[in-house]
């Protein structure tokens, strides 16, 4: 049995005039699927998507919005099928625009490619700053259908992302970058077997810092600090 620990570590020196972001937004992709945040977690992920890492339908590069930025953190239970996921966006200009249910998206695909998406989230909503957060359990989709006929969330598993984190990406579409306004790569998190979560603390917006996941990236500035949060709960 392990007792409740929460850990703090905080990172300085992000470069002045760097953005780093998280993606939140407005009501979850499925409505049913919208759970609480579970007492552990098995894996954390984080992405920095940037407008050059955008890959256009013919799989040449696609450049998105320029000097937008966005941050992704997601939590996963992958023996519960939940994943909690923090998106804040920086200088994306809506309104969004695909072909699936939302335009914010985990696609399984490797750098420099395509692939489909695999989990859809709430598009990220607000003034300026564009956020959304909260917890989804499978079975997931994505209202998109694939080659088979059948949709591209059909059948995943979160496992399959634990197993891979480098083969998907993040990103988010707008109708006047449909292929996509920012990307990046999933990229995993120590977490030691325990609880994860994560926040950034922006020098220009503690308010928005605050999660009921405390988990995300949010605005960072000229000194932005980030703060990783490290949480271990009871497992009985």
């Amino acid at each position: 049995m392990q007792t409740t620990k929460t850990r703090i570590a905080a990172f300085a020196g992000v470069a002045a005039g760097t953005a780093l972001l998280a993606v939140t937004g407005a009501a979850p992709a499925n409505a049913e699927t919208a759970v609480d945040r579970p007492d552990s977690f098995t894996s954390y992920y984080t992405v920095y998507a940037t407008p050059d890492q955008v890959i256009g339908p013919d799989g040449a590069p696609a450049p998105g919005e320029p000097g937008a930025t966005g941050g992704f953190n997601f939590m996963i239970n992958s023996d519960l099928e939940i994943i909690c996921y923090e998106i804040t966006l920086n200088g994306v200009t809506p309104p969004y625009q695909s072909a699936a249910k939302t335009a914010t998206h985990v696609h399984e695909t490797a750098a420099g490619s395509n692939g489909p998406p695999r989990l859809a989230f709430p598009n990220p909503e607000g003034d300026g700053v564009l956020t959304s957060s909260g917890c989804l359990q499978g079975p997931f989709t994505t209202g998109l259908e694939g080659d088979d006929g059948a949709d591209t969330g059909e059948g995943f598993s979160l496992k399959e992302i634990e197993a891979n984190p480098g083969g998907f990406s993040a990103d988010t579409h707008t109708s006047a970058y449909v292929p996509g306004a920012v990307r990046g790569q999933l990229a995993s998190m120590p977490v030691g077997g325990a609880d994860t979560g994560a926040a950034v603390v922006a020098d220009d917006g503690a308010a928005n810092a605050a999660s009921p996941l405390a988990l995300g990236i949010l605005g960072a500035a000229a000194l932005g600090t980030v703060v990783f949060m490290r949480s271990r709960s009871r497992l009985d």
